[in-house]
């Protein structure tokens, strides 16, 4: 009698998402190719015009990566030295990392333990005088609890709310789309993100027509008209390349979101039959929040342990993430020390992500649910 063996899943598997679409992308790729037009043009003008509509916001403008409109905002806001940005310290680096490039200083606080967004009372309590901007994360796919983060903003009446929606494409906050809400909100197409490019590739959007013509004329070096610089800007533009790739995808967005939104569905009800849901903490969706799923988090006692316990069965999992911003050794001159911040701490130290792309059959989440019970109750 021959045992059978483990079921492999990857974390991500971008050729199954791929594959359906492969003769329409690689005619938009011939098409560029065909017109020579490489950087800017018609590609990237009539995506912007796709994702503003989809956004549900006046301008959407494109530029080379999510951590690039990130630090493009920053720019045009003219926010740099003496100034101070409150945000998570549980992100992916560029979050605080942009605001350090600009020289001002990131104001970290601590996460909701159960949506791991960034805490509202605490960035109620950070507000100094030197606060310029808020820059909520809206960490997973989630929307971070946008309305006291706005008020506050709005009561200040000279702080900005930079939306960092690089993993909440799609994600929805009360009925608004994240990056809708804010002075601006900045996206990623990095290709793992649930609308991926075929490298880096990023957005930045706002309802405000001179802060999308100062980003414009910021991610062309500051340039208006050519070889004339009106201000110090950056190679922020997207490559038309990349443009025709999300042009192609961006139809397919919604119905890629429900079957991510269908498969987390079904994580929960397989780990409530596999008898471990009282020691695996499931994701969780406010009431007033949509949540996109670019990751499935759940966390798990002795993660690192059931981590290579599930990698030995083909499993694919990832840590996001292992070492929040207070702890990172180029942070150090903020001055934090372990214990600051417990929440995002004790994140770090005991979150899982799961695979959950919209390709994912029911019998790999089967094999997923069942490695990680075995794990545990090993």
């Amino acid at each position: 009698m021959t045992t059978a063996q483990p079921v492999p899943v990857p974390l991500l598997d971008l050729d199954a998402q791929y594959r359906p679409l492969r003769e329409e992308i690689l005619g938009a790729i011939a098409r560029v190719c065909d017109s020579q037009r490489f950087i800017m043009g018609p590609e990237v003008e009539t995506l912007e015009r796709e994702l503003a509509d989809r956004l549900q916001v006046d301008q959407a403008v494109t530029v080379s990566s999510g951590t690039d409109a990130l630090l493009a905002v920053l720019m045009a806001l003219n926010i740099g030295p003496g100034d101070e940005v409150i945000t998570s310290t549980y992100s992916f680096f560029a979050t605080a990392g942009c605001i350090v490039r600009v020289g001002a200083t990131p104001v970290l606080v601590d996460i909701d333990p159960r949506t791991y967004n960034l805490d509202a009372a605490s960035v109620r309590a950070a507000v100094t005088p030197r606060t310029r901007a808020i820059m909520p994360v809206h960490l997973y796919g989630l929307c971070a609890d946008m309305d006291p983060i706005l008020a506050m903003a709005s009561q200040q009446g000279r702080i900005a709310v930079i939306e960092d929606a690089c993993q909440a494409i799609g994600a929805t906050y009360r009925g608004r789309q994240a990056g809708s809400m804010g002075t601006a909100g900045c996206f990623s197409f990095f290709p793992s993100k649930n609308l991926g490019a075929f490298g880096d590739a990023g957005l930045v959007t706002t309802n405000d027509p001179g802060l999308a013509d100062e980003l414009r004329l910021l991610r062309n070096h500051g340039a208006h008209p050519k070889y004339f610089h009106k201000r110090i800007g950056g190679n922020f533009r997207m490559d038309a390349l990349q443009a025709a790739v999300l042009r192609v995808k961006l139809p397919h967005l919604a119905r890629w979101t429900a079957m991510r939104i269908e498969n987390a569905a079904r994580y929960d009800r397989l780990f409530a039959r596999a008898g471990c849901a009282n020691r695996v903490v499931l994701p969780v969706t406010p009431a007033e929040r949509g949540h996109i799923f670019n990751q499935y988090i759940v966390r798990v006692p002795s993660r690192d342990r059931v981590r290579a316990v599930m990698a030995e069965r083909g499993i694919g999992t990832e840590v996001y993430y292992p070492v929040p911003f207070h702890l990172q050794e180029c942070f150090a001159s903020l001055g934090h020390v372990r214990g600051d911040f417990p929440q995002a701490e004790a994140a770090a130290d005991s979150t899982l992500a799961l695979p959950i792309y919209g390709e994912l059959t029911a019998g790999q989440q089967d094999a997923v649910v069942d490695a990680l019970a075995s794990a545990i109750a090993g």
